[in-house]
């Protein structure tokens, strides 16, 4: 279905203000879709991508908590859209001069820029979240918005019915006609028929009808007592009045499981991340079909070297990003992020490192999420004493440790950076 005009009318919103309490440390000075992901990107990225390639290019990115450091990347990463033709990727923040309150949920969020609705006037609005990371043409879900007649379109995934309780659940019929909503049911989810063990998850993106939306959030927060949100409030009373109908995610990988990740957990969160180390990732960085967009730094590429005494880097199966240097070091499956270096004689096993990381001479780190610009005594060791850890750091229900942003290590001696001006740039 060609739809040039049709998205040309489509106004996307990008819920970016989630505060990711389930990812501390990670989220203590900046929101969940600004948490860097893959190495070089942010998770925000894998959806603002998609926006791109479907064909989308009338963002605005609604903010709130601790938008510092991702409206800085979306400024110095994401500008280059011509306003001349109508074209943005605009961040906006709460209200506060007129509303004077923060969003109370993913419906007030939309309500309190309202304005943006009537002043752009599209026919249609695309709502999505900046949380999670996944492929998806977009294009492909508004068609069957419109063929379907549907009011509403709320994209729809496959996901174990044990996990229910942290996604919006609904029921539908042969037609693909939502005929219940629960959001984060507290019982259990009923299971696609001739799927046992699963059920249709909520994606969190929605395509509605423009009109009926303005006229569903004038009604909704009028209400006293409402939680103004899409999942709780909204789409229960749609379903009993219009047609709302599911979209099956499809891949752009076109493989048989759709990859979709939540990574609202420290441990989704590693786990994604380590999917990408497999010998056949799920999750395809490497499609030049559909590249990931996101802020370039001037980093030179990344180098394994020997060390002082003539041995060799060893590094498997990881990801090392622009700036990387390994010196003399191992590194397994692990994600190194722009500007990590790695020592002589260190060992990095299983882990995440994030930008600006140093890792001192013959440290050792084991299943852990170092954040940026943390340095690493020499000799030093994370992830190998769980009590120890334990003390200092935040663990996952898995055991990831997980050290936060700059880190200060005990001990009299610490590591000096093996490259020049590692200073934070925009963004960090």
């Amino acid at each position: 279905m060609y739809l040039t005009h049709e998205l040309k009318e489509t106004l996307t919103f990008i819920l970016a203000g989630g505060q990711g309490e389930r990812l501390k440390p990670l989220t203590i000075q900046r929101a969940k879709p600004a948490v860097p992901f893959g190495g070089s990107y942010r998770i925000i990225d894998f959806t603002l991508s998609n926006c791109i390639h479907s064909g989308l290019r009338r963002i605005y990115v609604l903010t709130q908590y601790q938008a510092r450091s991702l409206e800085e990347h979306i400024r110095f990463g994401w500008n280059f859209l011509p306003r001349r033709l109508e074209q943005f990727i605009s961040v906006s923040p709460p209200h506060h001069a007129t509303i004077g309150q923060w969003y109370k949920g993913t419906a007030d969020a939309i309500a309190q820029n309202i304005d943006l609705l009537e002043e752009d006037g599209p026919k249609y609005v695309l709502i999505l979240s900046g949380d999670h990371i996944y492929k998806m043409d977009y294009g492909r879900m508004l068609g069957q918005h419109i063929q379907s007649k549907a009011k509403l379109t709320i994209g729809a995934v496959k996901i174990p019915t044990a996990e229910a309780r942290r996604f919006g659940v609904f029921e539908i019929d042969r037609e693909d006609r939502v005929l219940s909503f629960a959001e984060k049911p507290k019982s259990g989810a009923k299971e696609i028929p001739g799927q046992p063990g699963y059920c249709l998850g909520s994606m969190g993106i929605y395509i509605f009808e423009t009109k009926e939306l303005i006229r569903r959030l004038r009604a909704d927060m009028a209400k006293s007592d409402s939680s103004h949100d899409f999942g709780k409030d909204v789409i229960p009373a749609m379903i009993r009045e219009v047609p709302v109908v599911a979209h099956h995610f499809i891949d752009r990988d076109g493989g048989v499981e759709p990859y979709w990740r939540d990574v609202g957990t420290l441990d989704a969160y590693f786990e994604a991340n380590m999917d990408l180390c497999s010998i056949a990732p799920k999750f395809n960085l490497y499609d030049r079909q559909w590249p990931i967009y996101s802020l370039w730094h001037a980093d030179p590429p990344a180098k394994t070297v020997f060390d002082e005494a003539g041995r060799r880097a060893e590094v498997v199966d990881s990801l090392l990003s622009p700036g990387v240097v390994v010196s003399g070091a191992k590194v397994r499956r692990s994600i190194l992020s722009n500007r990590v270096v790695v020592q002589d004689h260190a060992i990095v096993e299983d882990s995440i490192l994030l930008g600006g990381v140093t890792i001192g001479k013959g440290a050792k780190v084991r299943r852990a999420i170092l954040d940026k610009w943390t340095q690493v005594p020499d000799g030093a060791t994370v992830g190998y004493d769980k009590e120890a850890d334990a003390k200092r750091f935040t663990l996952s229900d898995s055991g990831i440790v997980v050290v936060p942003a700059r880190y200060p290590f005990d001990g009299s001696h610490t590591v000096q950076p093996a490259l020049s001006g590692n200073f934070p740039r925009p963004g960090e």
